[in-house]
């Protein structure tokens, strides 16, 4: 028997701005949570915005009034329930904007937001440049393993 929960993934389009595949996104979704071990997650949720909605969420979360990539929310078992509940709020419209300019494009820049995401739900803090590194080469060395098992192509 496994100790692993069955993660549910619950993908929320916030704009008619973003235009996702859902069910491509929901499988890189999966993959990069148990990369990130989060094997104590009962339920991620994963809301996609745009520069407006994650200027409103970053206000309401952490009173920072700015756009930024993702944010990521952990919450604890509610009575009855085995594991956490993870949410992440996306900026799609900066994945675009990002991914125009960086190899892979705006699908791979959304997947990095993604991972970022799933890292700081893991429990990782990018508060000190070294942690910031740290991350991110995690992150990419994720990226590069789901792309070989063809996750993030289309």
């Amino acid at each position: 028997m496994s100790d692993k929960l069955p993660m549910k993934i619950t993908l929320t389009k916030l704009s008619r701005k973003c235009r996702v595949n859902l069910k491509r996104l929901r499988c890189v979704a999966h993959w990069l949570a148990r990369a990130a071990g989060l094997e104590n997650f009962s339920s991620l949720d994963i809301l996609l915005t745009d520069d407006d909605g994650i200027v409103a969420a970053n206000r309401a979360v952490f009173g920072r009034d700015y756009i930024t990539d993702v944010i990521s929310l952990s919450y604890p078992p509610m009575p009855g329930e085995l594991g956490s509940a993870g949410e992440l709020i996306i900026n799609v419209d900066l994945a675009k904007r990002e991914g125009a300019h960086r190899a892979g494009g705006p699908d791979r820049e959304l997947a990095l937001y993604l991972a970022h995401g799933c890292d700081h739900l893991a429990g990782n803090d990018d508060t000190m440049p070294t942690q910031r590194a740290s991350m991110r080469r995690r992150e990419l060395r994720w990226l590069r393993a789901a792309k070989t098992k063809g996750l993030l192509t289309g």
